[in-house]
């Protein structure tokens, strides 16, 4: 089965026309680097998120960098956050100098494992980044409590969550700031690279501002801290802009997918998702978990049809981060559901018909194990 990277061709085949009317407006516009685009996209944004500020940067990992420093984490610091995560988490906590510190994941939802979070908590730790992953938000209250006791901050890591709430909050309005991707696979994605960080503070604003822009204030060459070239390109803000409005229905069909799922692998060994008490799923990712994970992705290659992991290594085993000095035993729920979990076709342009052929042949594949 021929996934169309996630969808995204017939997603542009069925909005082309507004694409390139996008692409048309910015070019005609003659304002090709942080025109109005993207000061549109920012509001427009923020306001979808009912948070003040919003900044559009480069990518989500830079809008993670540029939210740690904007809030003053750097070296000499720890960041609490998981390992089941995609890389670029930790990649940016290192980037500006801090310590990751992991801890595990919650078996049923896969997210942060709150409880486990006070003993994580040491006299370097400087703020706690939760993970807001698959689609669905961490349990906020009990870790901004945390975070209040211990004077911590909080960046939430909204790069899998746009749209999700938690008690009626949306994911991104409940820490100090929040970190954006527009990856094209996400659920509201870009035509290429792009981020966004927001926040209530209108004084972590200002530092994100002179963060992407070189450092600089308001005059070009006059440098008032050093920062970073990481602005949001004109021409994906336009495209942004023109995919937000839409959002709504794109989560709107991403939960008719994840229920059909549901349905059909109610009672059977394959574990569908778990949404949490006060979630609303947004089903970025439609993550299942089987012991016989491997047996049932190469069982799906005689129905032609390829299936993502989610992740298969976790970030506290891979080389790049063997200073931590973390082993596989060190994070328990985390490493056994990396051997065991995987995801099953999910974006908002799959078809019922291609939906029913992913449950027969899954179904089938269940049937000979």
């Amino acid at each position: 089965m021929t996934q169309h990277v996630w969808g995204y061709l017939p997603e542009y085949e069925k909005e082309r026309a507004d694409i390139l009317d996008a692409v048309d407006t910015v070019f005609s516009s003659g304002q090709l680097v942080l025109g109005k685009s993207v000061r549109g996209f920012e509001q427009e944004f923020a306001a979808y998120h009912e948070v003040a500020h919003c900044v559009g940067v480069d990518n989500g990992t830079n809008a993670i960098v540029l939210g740690l420093r904007a809030l003053g984490v750097g070296p000499g610091d720890e960041v609490i956050t998981v390992s089941n995560t995609a890389a670029p988490t930790v990649v940016a906590i290192n980037a500006v100098g801090a310590t990751p510190v992991f801890v595990d994941i919650h078996p049923d939802t896969y997210l942060m494992d709150v409880d486990q979070v006070a003993a994580a908590i040491t006299p370097r730790t400087r703020c706690l980044l939760p993970v807001h992953l698959y689609g669905q938000c961490v349990d906020m209250a009990p870790l901004q409590e945390l975070a209040d006791r211990h004077g911590l901050l909080v960046l939430e890591d909204c790069a899998q969550a746009h749209g999700a709430r938690h008690h009626g909050r949306i994911a991104g309005s409940m820490g100090n700031a929040a970190a954006f991707s527009f990856y094209p696979t996400k659920v509201l994605g870009a035509y290429g690279d792009a981020g966004a960080t927001v926040t209530d503070d209108a004084a972590v604003d200002a530092r994100l501002r002179r963060l992407r822009f070189y450092g600089m204030e308001d005059r070009y060459y006059v440098v008032e801290t050093p920062g970073y070239n990481s602005r949001l390109d004109e021409v994906q803000a336009e495209i942004l802009r023109t995919k937000l409005p839409r959002l709504n229905d794109y989560i709107a069909r991403r939960r008719a997918i994840a229920d059909r799922y549901a349905e059909a692998f109610n009672g059977t060994a394959l574990l569908t998702p778990r949404t949490a008490p006060g979630n609303e799923h947004v089903y970025y990712v439609y993550v299942v978990r089987h012991p016989q994970r491997d047996q049932i992705i190469e069982g799906l290659k005689a129905h032609d049809i390829s299936l993502n992991i989610s992740y298969p290594w976790p970030v506290h085993i891979q080389k790049g981060f063997d200073h931590l000095g973390y082993g596989k035993d060190d994070l328990p729920v985390t490493t056994r559901l990396a051997e065991e979990i995987f995801s099953l076709p999910m974006y908002p342009s799959l078809s019922d018909a291609e939906q029913e052929r992913v449950i027969d042949a899954v179904s089938d594949v269940l049937g000979r194990l």
